[in-house]
């Protein structure tokens, strides 16, 4: 069995067995990997706390004749400590590792996904004062990195601009005369902040928040969004929206 050399940041884990665990990771060079990391459960295991989710590591791994690799070896680039103390850094973290998790393709490399990743745990790392806002920007890239940005200023069927319906199914926002039964209101500030955060550096997206009514809007267009596209529920959105004021 091959031994290959990468880094990359733990997206999970789960249990195996009595000691050991499986732990998937973002890697840059080799995608999404899945490998067992035997007897860590042990105190006197060799990896102690190196793999765990949000860690940005360097890891040695045997390539395994099944789906699962094993690693050999683990040292920690960066831990990210100041987003495990931290509920709404924590909210937004999750939601980052969740998104990546169901886009990426097993041992299919995704340089850009994964310099995504890095750069949104290193904007968390700086403490922003709108932590959800960060992950808000991050999920907008993802889907624009994953072919389904959504449309926010003109209508995705016909291109019309101003429209003032949202349609997941539709591609975004939508003008009246091309809407479906299913598209719902969506107003010119929740869109228009929406393609601010689209637009903004992860950074930069720690800016002013408008009014409460509109960031709760446009959070719901953006996770309903997200879900359609990713084919899937996300369990960390309820998280990152409950991190939001009320």
């Amino acid at each position: 069995m091959p031994l290959y050399k990468e880094q990359g940041v733990v997206l999970r884990s789960v249990k195996l067995g009595e000691a050991d665990k499986i732990v998937t990771v973002m890697t840059q060079g080799a995608g999404k990997v899945r490998a067992v990391a035997k007897g860590i459960r042990k105190t006197t295991s060799r990896f102690g706390a190196r793999l765990e989710p949000f860690t940005h590591v360097s890891l040695m791994v045997y390539r395994g004749r099944s789906s699962l690799d094993t690693v050999s070896q683990a040292e920690i680039i960066s831990p990210f400590r100041a987003i495990r103390d931290d509920l709404g850094l924590f909210a937004a973290a999750e939601t980052m590792l969740e998104a990546v998790d169901k886009v990426a393709e097993e041992h299919e490399r995704n340089v850009r996904l994964f310099l995504l990743l890095l750069s949104g745990l290193r904007a968390l790392e700086t403490r922003p004062a709108d932590p959800a806002a960060v992950a808000e920007s991050f999920l907008l890239k993802l889907l624009s990195l994953s072919g389904f940005h959504p449309s926010l200023t003109a209508c995705a069927v016909c291109g019309r601009p101003d429209p003032d319906l949202f349609a997941s199914g539709q591609g975004g926002a939508v003008c009246r005369s091309c809407a479906e039964h299913d598209a719902g209101q969506a107003s010119r500030e929740a869109l228009g902040y929406l393609g601010g955060l689209a637009a903004a550096g992860l950074l930069g997206a720690n800016g002013s928040a408008p009014d409460l009514a509109v960031r709760r809007e446009a959070r719901w267009l953006l996770f309903g969004f997200t879900e359609y596209h990713l084919e899937r529920r996300m369990k960390s959105l309820p998280i990152l929206a409950g991190s939001l004021a009320p």
